[in-house]
């Protein structure tokens, strides 16, 4: 356990978090969106600081990052919890578990220190580790650690990131963050009031400030039938991209599958996502892959 960076006392033992565009006003005793989050008598504590779900070496492609280190491996770790509640979450059994009982019970992973991740990286003889399977801004006080030690020990830095964070955490963030691909979901509040439970404006927004400061960008949207798979919204997505990010930025466009709370939906057909791609295209960005096919 350590105490949250980036969080302000707000009266009667509340707190404000400052980590995430939820902003949640906590209660004492109470946990955030995230659920990994608690107050404690007025002060914010990570419960997950060093506490990895999940470690490997991957394919850098597989984050996807295809014009970032190409051919290279990546040690890629995450903790449990998010603060989006994807219906269709790819990795739900670590994002979206009851983390109530995982983390009274202290089934939360296995302890390792930055140091530690740093020796794995380099003894897997991966030039970069990347903060992923769930969403690195919850585990900001961890991965930042580790961001300062692989800097000094010449690794690369990589988020895969559903765009989320407050402009404080990319103030952090940014002298370490070498790259990032970020989930564009959809393009409408609809989805990702209902499907998400978050807000299409403050991704879109980061994702230009993203752009402006100089880190290797790269977009990934999962095309799910009938939620967000219209020729018009995926259209809007590509001008936006073209228009805002440019037109070098790589546009990773993926086939859903049947997961989590989308279990009776059909997967996305081949032919969509071959659509897609063409859309990207004739609005003119130059890379534009189809992935899960």
């Amino acid at each position: 356990m350590r105490e949250a960076l980036l969080y302000e006392k707000s009266g009667d033992r509340k707190v404000r978090c400052g980590l995430c565009n939820h902003r949640c006003l906590i209660d004492d005793k109470k946990r955030g969106i995230c659920g990994v989050r608690e107050n404690r008598a007025g002060k914010l504590y990570s419960l997950i600081y060093g506490k990895i779900i999940a470690e490997h070496i991957d394919p850098i492609e597989k984050k996807p990052l295809y014009h970032f280190m190409p051919g290279s491996f990546s040690l890629s770790i995450a903790t449990i919890g998010c603060n989006f509640k994807c219906l269709h979450c790819q990795n739900s059994d670590i994002s979206q578990i009851n983390k109530q009982e995982i983390i009274n019970n202290k089934q939360w992973g296995k302890e390792k220190s930055p140091k530690e991740i740093i020796r794995d990286a380099l003894s897997g003889k991966c030039p970069s580790i990347s903060y992923t399977y769930t969403e690195p801004t919850i585990f900001l006080e961890f991965a930042l650690d580790c961001m300062k030690l692989a800097k000094k020990k010449g690794l690369k830095n990589v988020w895969v990131s559903n765009g989320y964070m407050t402009k404080k955490v990319l103030d952090l963030i940014a002298p370490y963050l070498d790259a990032i691909n970020v989930d564009l979901k959809a393009f409408t509040e609809d989805f990702y009031l209902n499907v998400c439970g978050a807000k299409l404006q403050p991704v879109l927004d980061n994702l230009i400030d993203i752009k402006k400061r100089g880190i290797h960008l790269e977009i990934t949207t999962l095309i799910i039938p009938e939620k967000n798979d219209s020729e018009k919204e995926l259209k809007q997505i590509a001008v936006f991209i073209k228009k805002k990010l440019g037109k070098d930025i790589p546009w990773h466009v993926s086939r859903f599958f049947p997961h989590h709370e989308f279990l009776n939906m059909m997967p996305t057909p081949v032919e969509k996502i071959l659509r897609a791609v063409e859309i990207g295209k004739e609005a003119g960005l130059k890379f534009v892959y189809a992935g899960n096919v």
